[in-house]
């Protein structure tokens, strides 16, 4: 849903990105650093009900997401495995921010700790659903809410709940359960009509028409034989012609 921002992040951290390009550092080497930075900050500082800083740290790691793929382009080495850790990689965020939240939630005997649960849930799943479909040969890119969307309200309203804003915290969990419970529907639905049309016998083409008879034609009977001439008896009379 928020694909249309990327490009104006690209051009935003293009600095960073060709300054990474004339270093030994690896696109994978960005993806694991991110990736560990948001799982520090999620399952540490979240849990002891440091909501801000860890709110704040977890988003500035996952910028780095658009790092390695730009820079991933800029030096050539982009290629499945690097997609196949991306993803893994982003998964793992995904538990660790939603874990910790869920921690304290339950350290605290907040109402909010199954519905962070929901959405540490939902949300696996909305992206198992995809990659599921896609290694199926089935259409899943739908859906009202995504990752970006998801980091954006998980972790704003997180945030904004450690700067002592009241109710933004319950809102936005709740908006994003409800979002990301319509998006594994819509997901769902999809794959379930792409994958019947797909299983659905092709039309028989119409039969072929029969040739029409065709219509018979006059013929003129064959004119009847002349009959033989009869043969000259024994001793008649000569012919003039003797």
């Amino acid at each position: 849903m928020l694909n249309f921002l990327r490009p104006v992040f690209a051009r935003l951290f293009n600095p960073i990105v060709q300054g990474l390009a004339r270093t030994p550092v690896t696109p994978n080497m960005i993806t694991v650093a991110g990736t560990v930075g948001v799982s520090a900050a999620s399952l540490w500082l979240l849990p002891i009900g440091e909501l801000f800083p860890g709110a704040f740290i977890a988003t500035c790691f996952v910028f780095t997401d658009m790092l390695d793929g730009q820079l991933a382009r800029i030096k050539g080495n982009s290629g499945k495995y690097g997609a196949f850790l991306d993803s893994t990689m982003d998964r793992f965020a995904d538990a660790a921010i939603f874990g910790g939240i869920t921690i304290w939630f339950m350290r605290t005997n907040h109402p909010l700790a199954v519905v962070s649960l929901f959405c540490l849930a939902a949300g696996l799943s909305v992206s198992y659903v995809k990659a599921r479909a896609e290694g199926l040969g089935l259409n899943a890119d739908v859906g009202l809410i995504e990752r970006p969307e998801r980091m954006i309200i998980g972790l704003t309203s997180i945030g904004l709940s450690g700067l002592g804003i009241p109710y933004v915290l319950p809102i936005g969990m709740w908006g994003l359960a409800a979002g990301t419970a319509l998006t594994l529907y819509q997901r769902m639905r999809a794959v379930y009509v792409d994958a019947k049309s797909q299983a659905a016998p092709p039309a028989e083409a119409p039969a072929p028409t029969p040739p029409r008879p065709a219509a018979p034609t006059a013929t003129t009977p064959p004119a009847p034989a002349a009959p033989p001439a009869p043969a000259t008896a024994p001793g008649a009379a000569p012919t003039e012609e003797e």
